[in-house]
C-alpha cells in the first residue's frame, strides 16, 4: 500500500505530466489542423470516423508518456495499447469530440487520465478553442485554468439543464433519440455538444445540471468523470454501479438521484 506522503508526490508528478502532455496536443491540434482534413478511417460504423490529427496527437502523447514516464501503462481510443509495471495507466482520447474537429466547430478536447491500480487519479481535459484547461486530482478538488470549478446547486427537475449524447450504431441511435424525446418535456432543454469529456467538465463548471450517456468508452469519461466528481457532483451508472460503458450520468447531488431513477425505469440502458 502506497504511504500518503509518496502517494501525494505520485499525483503531483502526473499531473504535471498530463498537463504538459494535453497541452502540447492541443497546441498541435489547434494550430497545425489543415483546411481539407478528412476522414483516415472508421470504426463502429460509417459515421464513426478518425482524421489523420486523431492518429497524430495519439502518438505525441504516448511519446511524450514514454519519455517521461516509461514504466507506466497506456490505453489510447486509436489503439495505442502497453502494459506498464509501475501500477499506473494513462487513458488517453486524443481528440474528444472528432466529428466537431472534422468540421471545424469548437467543442473538442484532449483527455487524459492517470489510474494509480485501477482507479483514477488525476484528470486533465483540455478544451484549446474555449481557452480552457479543466483539471483534478482525487481529494484536492477541480479547477478549470487556475480557478476552483464547482457544480451547480441541484434545480428542480422540471428546471434542469440536461446534457446527452448518441452513439454511432443505428439500433442505439434510435433508442437513445426514444429517451430524449421523452425527457425533454420533463426538463427545461436538452444540449448536444459533441465531446463527452467537455459535458462532463460543463457539469464541473456549472454550465449544466446534468448528463447522461450510454456507449462511452474509458478514453471519454475517465478524466471527465472525477474533474465532475472533485467539482462536488455524483457520477455513476445503473443504481449501485459506477461510470462504464453501459450509462454514464453526472449531476449534483438532488439532481442525480431522481434522473437516475428515471433512467432507470425507461431502460435508457438498453440498445
Amino acid at each position: 500500500m502506497t504511504d500518503p506522503q509518496t502517494l501525494d508526490a505520485l499525483k503531483a508528478e502526473l499531473l504535471d505530466v498530463a498537463l504538459e502532455a494535453a497541452a502540447r496536443a492541443a497546441a498541435f491540434l489547434r494550430d497545425g489542423r489543415p483546411d481539407d482534413l478528412g476522414v483516415a478511417a472508421t470504426k463502429t460504423s460509417a459515421v464513426d470516423v478518425v482524421t489523420e490529427m486523431d492518429i497524430a496527437s495519439e502518438k505525441l502523447i504516448t511519446d511524450f508518456l514514454a519519455e517521461r514516464r516509461p514504466d507506466d501503462g497506456v490505453l489510447g481510443e486509436e489503439g495505442a495499447s502497453r502494459e506498464g509495471t509501475s501500477g499506473v495507466q494513462w487513458v488517453i482520447d486524443p481528440i474528444d469530440g472528432t466529428v466537431n474537429y472534422l468540421y471545424g466547430r469548437p467543442d473538442w478536447s484532449v483527455s487524459i487520465a492517470a489510474r494509480k491500480d485501477g482507479e483514477t487519479i488525476v484528470g486533465v481535459v483540455a478544451a484549446p478553442m474555449r481557452a480552457e484547461t479543466y483539471r483534478a486530482v482525487l481529494g484536492q478538488g477541480a479547477f478549470v485554468n487556475d480557478r476552483p470549478a464547482h457544480a451547480r446547486v441541484a434545480p428542480p427537475f422540471e428546471q434542469a439543464l440536461v446534457g446527452t449524447g448518441f452513439g454511432y450504431l443505428e439500433a442505439r441511435r434510435v433508442h437513445q433519440a426514444d429517451v430524449v424525446r421523452q425527457l425533454i418535456p420533463k426538463v427545461r432543454d436538452i444540449r448536444r455538444g459533441g465531446s463527452a469529456a467537455i459535458d462532463l467538465c460543463d457539469i464541473a463548471v456549472g454550465r449544466m445540471d446534468a448528463y447522461y450517456e450510454r456507449g462511452l468508452n474509458p478514453w471519454d469519461f475517465a478524466a471527465g468523470d472525477l474533474i465532475a466528481r472533485e467539482a462536488g457532483a455524483l457520477t455513476g451508472g445503473r443504481p449501485g454501479e459506477p461510470v462504464s460503458p453501459e450509462l454514464t450520468i453526472a449531476a449534483p447531488p438532488g439532481l442525480f438521484e431522481p434522473l437516475q431513477k428515471w433512467l432507470e425505469e425507461l431502460g435508457a440502458w438498453h440498445d
